[in-house]
Parts: structure tokens; sequence; C-alpha cells
């Protein structure tokens, strides 16, 4: 990405998880974090990579909440960042944190057999 997409995309992660905060009223985000955002280099889509907390939340129901919020928050993400256009926005779910438990997991047991 370049350094306009960069910056870009780091104020729409500040932005988008203060509307998902403050916005949206659907219980099944209520427990979404935002942990990164990807944007194109020609600022036409934006891919958001979420997590979710709580676990009485799965995972594809939060997906489809925000699939279903997707046009509050693009409006909102549109008012607050001054482009020309507003991305698209894709939701994502972020494996990288349930991968590193994992990992974590495996390098303990091995302590625990030495």
């Amino acid at each position: 990405m370049s350094m306009r997409a960069n910056r870009v995309a780091e104020q729409m992660k500040k932005e988008i998880a203060d509307i998902l905060k403050r916005k949206v009223k659907d219980p099944r985000v209520e427990f979404v974090t935002v942990t990164d955002v990807e944007v194109t280099g020609d600022l036409q889509q934006a891919t958001v990579y979420v997590t979710v907390l709580e676990q009485q939340v799965k995972q594809e129901e939060a997906l489809k909440g925000l699939e279903k919020a997707k046009g509050i928050v693009r409006s909102e993400v549109g008012k607050r960042i001054r482009l020309r256009k507003t991305p698209e926005l894709a939701f994502q779910v972020d494996e990288s944190i349930a991968y590193g438990n994992h990992i974590d997991d495996l390098l303990r047991k091995l302590n625990k057999q030495e």
C-alpha cells in the first residue's frame, strides 16, 4: 500500500471502531473489535478485519450483523473522512489471534514435555 493508503486505512480503523461502538445498535455487533483495515491503492475498496471477543456471539452472526450495518458504517465513514469516494467495505474475520493462541498452546505443551 502507498503511504496515503496506509494513512487512510489507519483513520478508517479508528472511525469504524467508533461507529460500531456508538452508532450501530445491533446486539450481534456489540462484541466486535476492529483489528485492521486494508485499503487498495486506488482507495476504492477496504477490507475490515474484525474479531469477536465474546463466545456468546458466533462469528457468522457477527458478520451478518456487520453486513447489515455496512451502509450505516460506510456513510458515517464518508462523513468523517474527507475522500472523493468512500471505499466499499468488506468485513472479514481476523484469524491471527486464534492462530497465535494455537501456537502458544503448542509451545506450552512442548515445555511441559521437556
